[in-house]
């Protein structure tokens, strides 16, 4: 390869990453199965505190040179028998032999996979189902609220089958809650830390002091892992008690902070790719056979679907080609025109939302930030007021166009959402938005207005949800995908309503997340309304929301 001063190089591509499960690690570094394929460690040591010595190109390939000179490569089982010694699988020549900078200890990095979720649901999970027991942890999870986006385990998580990484997800976003008070301190303390490990290792920007957390956490864990032992709740297959720590996994965290060290954060490093092309390069085209002989109808399946991607990609090219020249036309003829160039995105038309593509999301993402700015350019009598989409702070909120009850009494509504209060405190909300300066004041205690207070309207628009999307903690830049809160009235299965759960700020000094729980509370989200002022009363409102929060 040339230089900018045409000096020729012998250049080759490093090995910076291969991405594997534990199994495939360790037969592809040429170890045999109860080794670490990243450190010396055998499997006696995989419970240790500390990390053991890297295991290095040299120290692989030495190993292999005494097992050549001591046996002949063409007896095999002699040849296994002296490669077993070392703790090797018999392969002479692994492929990284020859790759210059390539070392096993740094070109298996840790994936959030296998390395962090199925380490979860192996271990950690079923620790504290054994701990809680099947039966009160699996109610626990029976009478959570469902949550829109996430999945809601009816039948709780002692028995489940064929758990996908969605599933891992969501078992660790509520099981420390659920489990807290049911098991013994010691085994709580060690499952905590290791979550919180699990938790910090997959951040997006992790310093020094990051790093220091992180190794803070596996240290406690290894701290108190003794309770997890003594109570009994290690368990192998039949049910029967492990009194040691045998888990490659295990040992494989400790490579996690050299790891990031080395190679950076783990979040670029996942298999979700290549896992997800099990159901669509295999799962899915098996559907379609006579569940005979699935080989030979799969390929068919795949390569007529590869023909016909290409032959939409063609089309779409065309396609393509037409739209630009079109615009190339569009854009001569308002060659010259005044256009306001003072913006950060492209104005886009209302009808079409704006959306970016995310790496680990296998959808578009709706960017409705984008969206709220570009309604603010638009001209007036040109789109609806209010405005459905609008950003706060680092939150953009989305409502539908049309709400789901287009004209009910307010008094109506308080009976349907058993708000016996919420013309009180409309009243109290309203007079507090003449009289106070702050931005943000509390509408709590005893109502001063009474039951049949005069209101500036009589009729409600009501919403029974929204959509509300953020950026991420780390990046202010980036974008994550929308969430829906519902606010729903009692109907169907729901006796009570559907109500969720919101973090709202109560201080204007304090912002949501640099600032985290300080300045905010929890509610419950009861009611959105937008109300329709009466018929020659003035009103200031006619372009504003109200949410009702308890």
């Amino acid at each position: 390869m040339s230089d900018l001063i045409r000096h020729s190089h012998y250049c080759f591509t490093p090995l910076a990453s291969y991405i594997a499960d534990t199994l495939e690690a360790m037969m592809l570094a040429c170890i045999g199965g109860k080794t670490s394929p990243v450190t010396m460690a055998m499997y006696k040591q995989f419970g240790d505190a500390f990390c053991h010595e890297p295991r290095t190109k040299s120290t692989t390939l030495a190993q292999l040179d005494i097992v050549c000179s001591h046996a002949d490569l063409h007896n095999l089982e002699a040849f296994f028998h002296e490669a077993q010694k070392f703790c090797l699988n018999g392969i002479e020549k692994p492929f990284w032999s020859d790759w210059p900078l390539a070392k096993p200890s740094h070109f298996f990095t840790p994936e959030s996979l296998h390395h962090i979720h199925k380490q979860f649901y192996d271990h950690d999970a079923q620790w504290i189902i054994i701990a809680v027991g099947e039966s009160e942890l699996d109610f626990q999870f029976s009478v959570l609220q469902p949550t829109t986006g996430y999945r809601h385990f009816h039948g709780g998580i002692s028995k489940l089958k064929q758990v996908t990484g969605r599933c891992h997800h969501d078992i660790q976003r509520s099981i420390i809650a659920l489990s807290a008070d049911a098991m013994p301190p010691g085994i709580m303390t060690s499952v905590h830390a290791l979550m919180h490990f699990h938790y910090l290792v997959q951040s997006p920007c992790i310093d020094d002091d990051n790093l220091a957390c992180i190794s803070a956490a596996l240290d406690e864990f290894h701290a108190n892992k003794h309770v997890i032992i003594t109570a009994g709740v290690c368990r192998g297959k039949g049910n029967t008690t492990i009194d040691n720590w045998y888990i490659p996994k295990l040992k494989l965290m400790q490579n996690i902070v050299p790891s990031i060290r080395s190679s950076g954060i783990i979040s670029q490093w996942s298999a979700d790719a290549t896992e997800h092309a099990h159901i669509t390069e295999v799962k899915n085209p098996a559907r379609s056979t006579n569940n005979n002989n699935y080989n030979p109808q799969i390929c068919c399946y795949l390569d007529r679907a590869d023909k016909c991607n290409r032959f939409d990609l063609a089309i779409s090219l065309l396609d393509g080609k037409l739209s630009v020249e079109d615009l190339e036309v569009v854009q001569e003829e308002h060659k010259g025109d005044d256009i306001d160039k003072d913006t950060d995105v492209e104005i886009i038309a209302v009808e079409i939302p704006s959306r970016a593509q995310r790496p680990d999301q296998p959808r578009p993402i709706t960017d409705y930030f984008t969206i709220a700015k570009t309604l603010q350019h638009k001209k007036a009598g040109s789109i609806p007021i209010p405005l459905r989409s609008f950003v706060v702070g680092r939150t953009a909120l989305h409502l539908t166009y049309d709400p789901s009850i287009r004209n009910i009494g307010v008094d109506e509504v308080a009976i349907m959402f058993n708000l016996p209060d919420l013309r009180p405190a409309l009243t109290d909300f309203l007079h507090c938005e003449e009289t106070s300066e702050h931005r943000l004041h509390a509408i709590s205690g005893p109502r001063r207005a009474g039951p049949e207070a005069e209101l500036p309207f009589d009729k409600l628009q009501v919403w029974f949800k929204i959509r509300l999307q953020e950026t991420e903690f780390h990046d202010a830049h980036t974008i994550c995908p929308a969430q829906t809160l519902n606010c729903a009235p009692p109907s169907g299965p729901w006796t009570s309503g559907c109500y969720d759960t919101v973090i709202i700020q109560t201080n204007a000094g304090q912002s949501w997340p640099t600032c985290g729980l300080s300045g905010h509370s929890v509610a419950q989200l009861r009611l959105l309304i937008q109300p329709i002022g009466k018929s020659g009363t003035p009103w200031s409102w006619e372009d504003q929301f109200i949410a009702y929060l308890q």
